[in-house]
């Protein structure tokens, strides 16, 4: 890998992806710099998580590049082979939005899982990196506990734990706050900062939760409409003049991300009332 921290480790070139005729992303070019904690943002819909299933490969782009940087420079994941794919993939690691923990296997079982399945380290060696990963999500003391007996928040930690097994690179996250308490919350960004900076990797993470994201995050990508409305540091998205970011930042009901889903007028809709006016109007109230 690189030793300039300006080389990204991801970039999106000229990217397009959608599902039959609805328009994800469109003609997208961004770059995920090396050894940052990059955050997605935008509305609902906007291709945040689309963009993390790009970069896993479980997506392919349908025009553009997705590039992830190697030993070799740089290659497209959509052009990877199913070998070249695994081998990027364990490069990664993911923390989904619930967890997504084995609920038939113990908190230490599920930390353990990658490394059974993609080492063949001895058990005494995995014994001591389960032990050594739940102990900096704070939680070596429940090892023993099933997923069924940890609370929401918990449950996030151990997923990052496991997600950090490998000792991973790249670590994406779909939005890790998402149904947390204040306390879970902060503990949550906390250890994303920590994690990112003490392990030297690069996060990408999604999310909707604007104060704890713009105080952990050094890179700000807002999407909306299939396109990058715009990028930077927390500061410079603050400082936005553009209609849709304010809008966002702001938390408007309405604006450039309308209220109401494109279609028909109230006119087109009503305006040849099948009934009587009176009972019309009494239905519209």
């Amino acid at each position: 890998m690189p030793d300039s921290s300006s080389t990204p480790l991801v970039e999106l070139r000229g990217l397009s992806f959608g599902y039959s005729e609805r328009v994800i992303l469109d003609d997208v070019s961004l770059t995920i710099p090396k050894g940052k904690v990059t955050a997605l943002m935008g509305a609902s819909g906007g291709g945040k998580t689309t963009i993390l299933r790009l970069i896993g490969g479980q997506n392919r782009a349908q025009k553009g590049e997705l590039r992830l940087y190697g030993q070799d420079g740089f290659a497209d994941v959509g052009s990877m082979d199913p070998g070249a794919l695994y081998a990027a993939r364990r490069r990664m690691g993911m923390l989904f939005q619930f967890g997504a923990l084995f609920a038939d296997l113990s908190v230490f079982e599920n930390v353990a899982f990658p490394l059974r399945e993609h080492t063949n380290l001895p058990d005494n060696l995995i014994r001591d990196i389960v032990l050594m990963k739940l102990n900096a999500v704070g939680l070596r003391s429940a090892r023993d506990l099933m997923p069924s007996a940890v609370s929401g928040g918990m449950a996030r930690r151990v997923a990052l734990a496991r997600a950090i097994a490998l000792d991973p690179e790249l670590i994406m996250y779909d939005e890790p706050f998402s149904g947390l308490d204040p306390i879970s919350l902060g503990t949550a960004a906390r250890l994303i900062r920590e994690l990112n900076d003490s392990m030297g990797l690069t996060s990408i993470f999604v999310s909707h939760e604007l104060e704890q994201t713009f105080a952990i995050a050094d890179h700000v990508v807002i999407l909306a409409n299939g396109k990058v409305a715009t990028e930077g540091t927390p500061q410079h998205v603050l400082r936005s003049t553009d209609p849709l970011v304010a809008q966002y930042v702001n938390a408007d009901p309405d604006g450039p991300v309308r209220f109401h889903y494109p279609g028909p007028t109230i006119d087109e809709d009503f305006g040849e009332p099948a009934v009587a006016p009176g009972h019309r109007a009494k239905v519209l109230q």
